[in-house]
């Protein structure tokens, strides 16, 4: 069944490239706004951001140079900086709800 792409293997490629950035970088995004209203330090969610960036990049590079190290380093930076985001959005919660008792 063809899905817009005629068939050509290089638009697919590049159609799972986008699908798979749209399925991560809203909740990279959300979790950075999320920081940044923390009142986390600017480098922070800087470098949260970089991050994404470099992880959605080396991802994006191995799904259309078809190089699987790429799409797991990408996936691997990508993944470890959510976790890492979504810790530190909790103990900010933590930390400005201990502050104010």
């Amino acid at each position: 069944m063809r899905l817009g792409d005629g068939g050509e293997p290089e638009l697919q490629a590049a159609i799972r490239a986008q699908g798979n950035a749209t399925e991560y970088i809203p909740i990279s995004l959300i979790l950075l706004v999320l920081l940044e209203l923390s009142g986390a330090h600017a480098a922070l969610v800087h470098s949260g951001g970089i991050a994404v960036l470099v992880g959605r990049i080396l991802h994006a590079r191995g799904l259309l140079t078809e190089s699987l190290r790429y799409r797991i380093l990408g996936m691997q930076v990508t993944i470890f900086t959510l976790i890492g985001l979504a810790v530190v959005n909790l103990a900010y919660v933590v930390y400005t709800g201990l502050r104010t008792l």
